[in-house]
């Protein structure tokens, strides 16, 4: 080879060089690395992929899926988007989240799906550069089919806790029943046309009291160690509690292990469906309402990161027909869920069951089982741990009631104080620590 030939080959190995190192510069520098972007403009979403980082996914939302939205049987919500609004109880670099067609009968196709942290509370809109398109298994498409759910793949984002996430998705065809959870005390919204990726509010005119589709958010979590599930009737549901204001018990519940010294540091997500029992299942297959017993392995050992759970159930058992007369059932019942949590090692926190006295149902022979029930979960023949709602809410005059303050006004139901009171009574140290032997 001449030495002409040689400066010729040395030439063009340098150009291929400077090639390569350009591109490797602009795909580094083009990278999205998650921080929300200061822009006020819309903006395309950007790419959803997180990569392999350090941190715990731990659960920050979740709702359990209570039946099939009635007037969704034929066609379900072909051809609009579905903008679900739910509420972190903690933090993450990146979040993944759960859709379910549990009580779907045909397949629900998702063409597109978005998350974004919501402008402000209560709002349709998303803030600027935080919209990301969310992929399943890479696919911005996917066919649940019935009777499954499905997990997303992580969306680098950076969310917050105590903050609104905005959770929207597209399904262009009929899909039959819209697995539902009827009772959010949470403003969603809905839209016509695909508008996941829309970062303004103003498609979205219709609003909803329901959360659609979706089942739970995950965060991959550097400030938490676990989650802590709190699995009960409407009374963890919130029924009463003020629309768009997260004031559950379970939302103070969330506040106190963030901010106190000590507490560990867990995600709260909310498993409760208003009207459950431990015994028996609503109706229909599958089963609406599906009793305590029977979803427990869905809506508690199968969350993400899960390190306690919290049971509150056993009102619905004796207030609802058929009543549960026999405490005996009924505890039995709750030892069982306490033995499937151990299994798991999780640590497991009951909660007695508060008066309903005054209430449309009350009847001095359900009183009588409440306070048997009650009595064994004092001396602990049923959970590792309980904490008393039933002595911090009742009238010190007659205990049989709610003290009013803590009364929504039903007798059965607490108020927003009476929630508080809830959280504040918990002993969050009762969350500490592997589950006990076998009772």
């Amino acid at each position: 080879m001449t030495k002409r030939h040689g400066y010729a080959l040395l030439a063009a190995v340098l150009a291929v060089i400077v090639v390569i190192s350009a591109a490797i510069y602009l795909g580094v520098s083009g990278a999205d690395d998650g921080s929300q972007n200061s822009a006020t403009g819309p903006r395309a979403p950007r790419n959803s992929a997180a990569p392999a980082s350090s941190g715990t996914w731990v659960g920050s939302w979740s709702a359990s899926p209570a039946g099939s939205e009635p007037g969704t049987e034929q066609k379900g919500f072909a051809g609009r988007s579905i903008r679900n609004v739910v509420h972190t109880s903690v933090g993450g670099s990146s979040a993944r989240i759960t859709l379910s067609n549990l009580y779907g009968t045909t397949p629900l196709s998702i063409t597109h799906a978005s998350m974004a942290i919501a402008s402000a509370a209560n709002n349709p809109a998303a803030a600027p550069g935080t919209l990301r398109r969310l992929t399943f298994n890479g696919n911005t498409s996917v066919v649940i089919p019935p009777g499954r759910q499905v997990l997303s793949d992580a969306a680098r984002l950076r969310v917050p806790h105590d903050a609104d996430l905005l959770i929207t998705t597209y399904s262009p065809t009929p899909s039959g029943p819209v697995t539902y959870h009827p009772h959010a005390r949470q403003i969603s919204y809905v839209a016509e046309g695909d508008r996941t990726e829309d970062q303004g509010g103003e498609a979205y005119t219709e609003q909803s009291p329901y959360w659609r589709y979706l089942a739970a958010v995950d965060v991959l979590s550097n400030e938490s160690d676990g989650t802590v599930v709190v699995f009960g009737d409407s009374i963890t549901d919130g029924i009463s509690s003020t629309m768009g204001a997260n004031r559950r018990w379970t939302d103070v519940l969330a506040d106190r292990l963030r901010d106190e010294a000590g507490a560990p540091r867990y995600g709260v997500v909310n498993q409760g469906i208003s009207g459950n029992r431990i015994l028996s299942d609503g109706r229909g297959s599958p089963a609406a309402n599906p009793s305590g017993l029977s979803r427990f392995d869905r809506d508690v050992l199968d969350r993400s990161g899960v390190k306690a759970v919290v049971i509150a159930l056993g009102v619905n058992d004796i207030l609802r027909n058929p009543h549960q007369n026999d405490p005996d059932r009924i505890v039995e019942g709750l030892r069982e869920l306490t033995r499937q949590a151990h299994t798991r090692g999780l640590r497991v926190v009951g909660a007695t069951l508060m008066p309903f006295g005054g209430h449309r149902g009350y009847e001095p022979r359900l009183e009588a089982v409440r306070q048997s029930v009650n009595e064994r979960i004092r001396a602990g023949e049923v959970f590792d741990e309980y904490v008393d709602f039933d002595e911090a809410l009742r009238d010190a005059y007659d205990p049989r009631k709610l003290r009013g303050q803590y009364d929504s006004g039903d007798h059965l139901h607490p108020s927003d104080a009476g929630y508080r009171r809830m959280a504040e009574t918990f002993d969050l140290a009762h969350l500490k620590g592997s589950a006990a032997a076998e009772l």
